[in-house]
């Protein structure tokens, strides 16, 4: 928890702007009470405002009065979100009458806000599905500079501190993208070590996991791997990336030294990708629960702005340490 603390201090000094899509979820509402008696940003709610300002009656809520709220069928700015979406969209034909049916979802609506830079970030996904809150930000936001894929990451905290970066890993994709090329699998690493380097501080070891070892199988699932270290490599030649490498040989020294000896990364890693979403979103749910981790994201990586996705089974804490999150993804970006 040192590390979410850490992240929430920091926020407060940093001032940003961050939208709520959800303004008519009870978890949304009540982490946004929360984050603005902490002070950990600016919020702006999206929906009914007479409704948002009832349930935060009815629940005890007592600083929502500080948030900025948004009517996604009636406010200021709509006519010009929607020629904004007109010209970002005109080459897939889309309509000014479409577009002013897309604005008042609150999920086009925070997607616009970002991209107009009238925020700073987006957190959703509590009540919407992934796909839900990804579309938009896909359409709208699009991808980082020399990105193609956006992704999943997960902030791993496990209780033996011997592991990872004193206990701490980032797991990527668990989240996003079912089955990345090579070429794709290198960008995920690496911006997972950026978000190693931007959330928790550390220098990223990163490890391309797999079933094999530095030759020690042959398959082109193996191949996939070899291949995605070579460019994340090319890519990031400061970066400490290595592949391919298994579970163990990634994480246990003694192992790393005997299956890839000279490895910067074996048995000292603190950044793992997985080969697919199969084996990330397994394989980090079951730390989770075996090891009795905490388990935070998924962070998305790769967008041009910050916009996160929940988990619909999150708690307001959840929520709340996302926001902090986003804060700092944002100031990234200054």
């Amino acid at each position: 928890m040192e590390l979410l603390d850490s992240l929430k201090q920091k926020a407060k000094s940093l001032n940003k702007r961050i939208v709520l899509p959800e303004g008519y979820e009870e978890r949304t509402i009540k982490a946004a009470d929360i984050a603005l008696e902490e002070g950990l940003a600016k919020i702006i709610l999206l929906g009914n405002p007479d409704e948002i300002r009832s349930n935060a009656r009815k629940l005890g809520l007592k600083n929502l009065e500080k948030a900025e709220i948004v009517d996604p069928k009636s406010h200021s700015k709509k006519n010009h979100y929607i020629d904004m979406m007109v010209e970002l969209r005109k080459h897939k034909g889309l309509t000014k009458e479409e577009a002013g049916k897309l604005i008042e979802d609150p999920l086009y609506l925070g997607a616009l806000m970002v991209k107009n830079g009238d925020v700073d970030g987006e957190v959703a996904g509590a009540h919407r599905s992934t796909s839900d809150v990804l579309r938009p930000a896909f359409q709208y936001i699009k991808t980082a500079p020399g990105i193609s894929v956006v992704s999943g990451a997960f902030l791993m905290i496990v209780k033996n501190k011997s592991y990872g970066d004193n206990g701490v890993f980032i797991f990527a994709d668990g989240g996003v993208h079912p089955n990345p090329t090579d070429r794709e699998l290198a960008e995920i690493a690496v911006v997972s070590g950026r978000t190693a380097r931007s959330l928790a501080g550390m220098e990223p070891r990163v490890a391309l996991l797999s079933f094999s070892t530095k030759g020690s199988a042959k398959h082109e699932l193996i191949d996939k791997v070899i291949s995605a270290t070579k460019i994340a490599q090319q890519m990031a030649p400061d970066m400490m990336i290595d592949g391919e490498l298994q579970g163990d040989a990634a994480l246990v020294e003694s192992v790393g030294q005997t299956k890839a000896p000279g490895s910067k990364v074996a048995g000292k890693a603190n950044v793992l990708i997985f080969p697919d979403l199969n084996c990330g979103n397994i394989a980090y749910k079951i730390v989770q629960r075996l090891a009795d981790a905490e388990a935070f994201g998924p962070i998305l990586q790769g967008i041009a702005a910050p916009v996160n996705d929940l988990s619909r089974g999150c708690s307001v804490n959840d929520i709340v340490s996302m926001i902090a999150i986003t804060v700092k993804q944002a100031s990234d970006r200054d």
